[in-house]
């Protein structure tokens, strides 16, 4: 698993942005992926996750109702839609990979990690 974010950029208060993240490496299907952030001074945290057949999704508290987390097996790609984007989120967000089914979003359970794609909401 190769995996390269992108969609980040600016935003406003309230605003909305989609990420992408495309494995360019293969076995991506077999894969649960999850999306992490690291905003200034912060400690990198979970955001969310989906199982490698979509069928259950993992979301961390702060985000919960406002972002989505889906996947295109055919294209390789997991996305994350942002609405409501508050200057909280303010971050670098990478997408990761697991080979595991079930995942919590604990950072050790992803093997593989993308660059980061910065998304900055001003207020």
């Amino acid at each position: 698993v190769q995996l390269q974010a992108s969609g980040g950029g600016l935003a406003q208060d309230g605003g909305s942005l989609r990420l992408s993240c495309v494995d360019s490496g293969g076995t991506f299907s077999t894969y649960s992926l999850g999306w992490f952030r690291q905003g200034p001074g912060k400690e990198r945290e979970f955001v969310a996750a989906i199982k490698w057949n979509g069928e259950s999704t993992y979301y961390a508290d702060s985000i919960k109702g406002r972002f989505t987390v889906s996947r295109d097996n055919a294209k390789n790609t997991v996305y994350l839609q942002m609405n409501n984007l508050k200057p909280d989120d303010t971050a670098v967000y990478y997408c990761a990979a697991s080979p595991f089914t079930v995942v919590r979003g604990r950072p050790e359970e992803f093997s593989s990690w993308g660059q980061g794609t910065l998304v900055t909401v001003s207020s």
